[in-house]
Formats: structure tokens, C-alpha cells, sequence
């Protein structure tokens, strides 16, 4: 096990990657698995907000690194920290199941008890989101949104220790992984692999959730489309039923003040047989900065010149096991949405955004 040396920083990752791994060793009980803890660039630099830092692979640069040069096979992420863009040669080759997607409000001490809505006048609300605080700031108004930085252990500690902080926002799905439901990509979990391992391909493309799949497609191809990133406030949510994927798509300024939604819904058709892999033998859980070497009995590994044939990339996701129809649904359906905002004003309100982030 190598890493940062920051064991703080490692243990949510690890606590997901040995799920991972679990769950891979009852499905290939004779491969051999290890695990080796990585840092990023997003890892590394703490006292800059995520928006002002300026680079799109915060945390996926050094990963894919190691993955380029046959270190390791495989990087799983949180799916939110993958651009919608990948870089030549990588794919998505597994999305697990989605876990809880929503936010949580975690208050300091004094203010248990309390709701964002009763916080006191100008009382400072922390969140490393551009997208949360431009929501926050919308409908709450009397608050101060700031930056804040740092594994989770690290923003509870600057919650709970110093007094900038009345509350924070975090993801509910990391504090539910951590075993903190007391203090409760977002949710979904993506495996990089190389794009012409077939091997790794057949490896992890049994781990796909089909519906969080075809969810994770339409917010990919909406955000693609929008442009989308860590610089302005874009919003998306979906949601399946009796075969209909609902997508809910938002773009705000950067006080909240001005903002474009709307919802838009297709048929998905998925063979039953496709959705009774869900929940059988698929990854809830996983870790965005830890990468898992697979160490293959040979000769069991082969690298095709030319990649999967028939496979081409669907927002940088490869997905052989489901049918093609209902990605191609999923992906129009976040292209029409994005089409959709865009008519009704969406690239500008983007547009000042970005200049108005880039200019502080």
C-alpha cells in the first residue's frame, strides 16, 4: 500500500475500495487484487477553490497517468469528478450503482437544532460547489457562501473546531460510506480503464447498474452539451419509471438570483433480463483516488490494437452489456434537454458566470 501518507485523507477511499475489491474477488476468486492509494492534483491543493484552479482533471491527471503507463488496470472514481470529456484512449467501462445523490447540511455545534432557513443574519455556510452555493444563495438568502476545502475529515474538524463555519454542505453519500449518518460523479461510481483492454473491459462490464447506466448517460450528454464544469452553477437530476427516464436540468448565476430549469422525459426500453442484473454481483460502493492493480495470470491478458470493435464511446461510458437503443435514448434525451435551456437563455447566464468566477 503506498500513498499520500495522510491516513485522514485515505480512509473514505479505502473504505469504498475494499468494497470493491470484495465484491470483484466473489466474482473472480482467482484473481489476485492490489491496492495501491494515489494523490491528485485536486488532493493537493486545499486553500484554492475548485472553480479558480483552473484545471478540468482535478482529480483523474495523475490516475490516468498510471493507467497510460500500465501501472495499474483499472481507477474507479466518484463520477462527478470525471470530465464528460476523457482524454484519447480511456473509457468508462463500469458505472455502479448510484447510492443516496442528495446533499447534507452538517451544523456546528452551537447550531444543532437548527435549519439553514432559522440560521442567524449573515451567518457563513461552507461548500466547495459552485453549484450549491448559487441554489443556497437563491432561496437563502440572509447566508454567506464560502469556499471550503479538504477531505471530510478535515471540513468536519473546520466545521466542529473553528467558528468561521455555521454549517457546511456535503455530499450524503460520502457521510453515509464513512458511518457518519449521525452527522448527515454524487452518489455514482465510474471505473476508468483503458480504452483497447479488452480484458479490463470484460472485467469490470459486469459491474454496470443498467438504470444508473442510462441515468448517468443523460446527465453526462446534458453537461457535455452545456459545457458544464467545476467553473459555473449547472444543475441535473433523473429519475426512472415504468420505463420513462425524467431528467431535470438548471443552470444559475453565480448569486442565484438568475436561473433557467426545466424537465424533459423519454422512453427507455430495457430488456427485463438487462434490469435483473441490477443489484446481482454490481458495486455500490468505490473510491475516487485509489486505483486497483489486477495482477492476471497469463496469458488471460490480450491488448487489441484497435480497441473493442462495435464499441464506440457514448460520453466517454462503454457499455457492451446493455443494448445500444436505450443508450442512444439517454444520451438524446440529455442533448434535447441541454437544446432546450439553451434556447431559453441558458448560454448567457453560462457566459457570465464563467467571466464573472474567472474575474474574482
Amino acid at each position: 500500500m503506498s500513498g499520500n501518507g495522510n491516513a485522514a485523507a485515505t480512509a473514505l477511499a479505502r473504505i469504498q475500495t475494499d468494497s470493491v475489491v470484495a465484491t470483484l474477488k466473489a466474482l473472480y476468486p482467482g484473481l489476485q487484487f492490489e491496492i495501491i492509494a494515489m494523490s491528485t492534483t485536486g488532493d493537493k491543493i486545499l486553500d484554492t477553490a475548485l472553480s479558480k484552479i483552473g484545471e478540468k482533471s482535478l482529480f483523474t491527471k495523475e490516475l490516468e497517468h498510471a493507467l497510460e503507463k500500465n501501472e495499474v488496470d483499472l481507477v474507479v472514481h466518484s463520477l462527478k469528478d470525471l470530465p464528460t470529456v476523457l482524454p484519447p484512449g480511456f473509457t468508462i467501462g463500469a458505472i455502479c450503482k448510484r447510492e443516496n445523490p442528495h446533499d447534507a447540511v452538517v451544523f456546528h455545534p452551537k447550531f444543532v437544532g437548527k435549519t439553514l432557513e432559522t440560521l442567524p443574519e449573515k451567518s457563513v455556510v461552507g461548500t466547495s460547489s459552485l453549484r450549491r452555493a448559487a441554489q443556497l444563495q437563491r432561496k437563502f438568502s440572509h447566508l454567506e457562501f464560502r469556499s471550503i476545502r479538504g477531505n471530510l475529515n478535515t471540513r468536519l474538524r473546520k466545521l466542529d473546531e473553528q467558528q468561521e463555519f455555521s454549517a457546511i454542505i456535503l455530499a450524503t453519500a460520502g457521510l453515509q460510506r464513512m458511518g457518519w449518518h449521525n452527522r448527515v460523479g454524487q452518489g455514482a461510481l465510474g471505473v476508468e480503464v483503458r480504452a483497447k483492454d479488452q480484458d479490463i473491459l470484460d472485467l469490470v462490464g459486469v459491474l454496470h447498474d443498467p438504470e444508473t447506466l442510462l441515468r448517468c448517460i443523460a446527465e453526462r450528454a446534458f453537461l457535455r452539451h452545456l459545457e458544464g464544469g467545476c467553473s459555473v452553477p449547472v444543475a441535473v437530476h433523473t429519475a426512472m419509471k415504468d420505463g420513462q427516464l425524467y431528467l431535470t436540468g438548471g443552470v444559475w448565476s453565480l448569486d442565484g438570483s438568475d436561473s433557467i430549469q426545466d424537465t424533459m422525459q423519454a422512453t427507455i426500453h430495457v430488456p427485463a433480463q438487462v434490469l435483473k442484473l441490477e443489484g446481482e454481483g454490481v458495486i455500490n460502493k468505490s473510491a475516487y483516488n485509489l486505483i486497483c492493480s489486477h495482477q492476471f495470470p497469463p496469458p488471460s491478458r490480450i491488448q487489441h490494437e484497435d480497441g473493442p470493435e462495435d464499441d464506440p464511446q457514448l460520453v466517454g461510458i462503454t457499455a457492451r452489456n446493455i443494448p445500444r437503443g436505450p443508450q442512444l435514448a439517454a444520451q438524446n434525451l440529455g442533448i434535447s434537454l441541454a437544446n432546450l435551456l439553451l434556447s431559453k437563455g441558458a448560454k448567457n447566464i453560462l457566459d457570465v458566470a464563467r467571466q464573472l468566477n474567472d474575474a474574482h
